[in-house]
């Protein structure tokens, strides 16, 4: 059974817009794991935009599920993520000019500076995947790398417009979580899921865990944070 990863992200978002101190990422969390999930991802900016500082050392102290960490590779997050010690590192791009943290790292042209990333972490007994497109090059790329694992970035099948565009990016997943479970990768996958978009997953038993974070935050608005998570996760059991 795949597992389902609430990313926190954009409870952080909320209160950062609102410079104030809730709605506290901390107690979504909290929340979600109470509700069924089996992990809670989040992103540390290097411009803190939404995920502080604060929340990564609270989130270590209080969850009891596993912490997945979402940075870029430099040297100030390595040595966060050190210090922290998540259960696993994911690697991500980041933007000053981005509004939402969803693009995949191009491996083409960063593979080597991901190297010594994945060393540090690893040689501290620290999981790495990488967030990358469904591709095949970029697949063999990471593994090449070193890398434990993908995050397959789900984002393209989840905004196609239409039945064939749909197809066909669904597609370009199945062929890539066929090619890393061949190259023996940890695989999870996320960007854009939701209730809808989710249950074309079914049978697709090669993915490990499920980042979800927007879709869930968004329904918790109307329907809260045990239901948003416990509908998710009901949905992930059946795939």
């Amino acid at each position: 059974m795949a597992g389902l990863a609430v990313n926190i992200d954009r409870v952080a978002t909320l209160r950062e817009a609102s410079q104030a101190a809730t709605p506290d990422p901390i107690a979504a969390a909290l929340l979600a794991e109470l509700a069924g999930a089996d992990g809670i991802v989040c992103h540390l900016r290097e411009d803190r935009r939404t995920i502080q500082d604060r929340d990564v050392r609270l989130l270590r102290r209080v969850i009891q599920t596993q912490l997945i960490l979402e940075m870029v590779a430099t040297s100030e997050m390595v040595g966060i993520a050190l210090d922290v010690r998540p259960e696993r590192v994911t690697l991500v791009p980041e933007s000053r000019q981005e509004v939402a943290s969803d693009g995949s790292l191009d491996l083409i042209v960063h593979s080597k500076s991901m190297e010594e990333t994945i060393g540090a972490l690893q040689n501290n007994g620290i999981p790495v995947n990488i967030l990358i497109n469904p591709e095949p090059e970029q697949i063999k790329l990471a593994h090449q790398a070193g890398a434990n694992g993908i995050a397959i970035s789900t984002k393209t099948f989840c905004e196609a417009t239409g039945a064939t565009k749909q197809r066909q990016a669904f597609a370009k997943i199945i062929d890539a979580v066929k090619l890393a479970k061949k190259l023996k990768l940890d695989i999870s996958a996320g960007r854009g899921l939701d209730i809808t978009t989710i249950k074309a997953f079914t049978g697709v038993t090669e993915i490990n865990t499920y980042y979800i974070g927007h879709s869930i935050v968004s329904r918790a608005v109307l329907v809260g944070m045990d239901r948003a998570v416990r509908d998710m996760r009901d949905l992930i059991n059946g795939l």
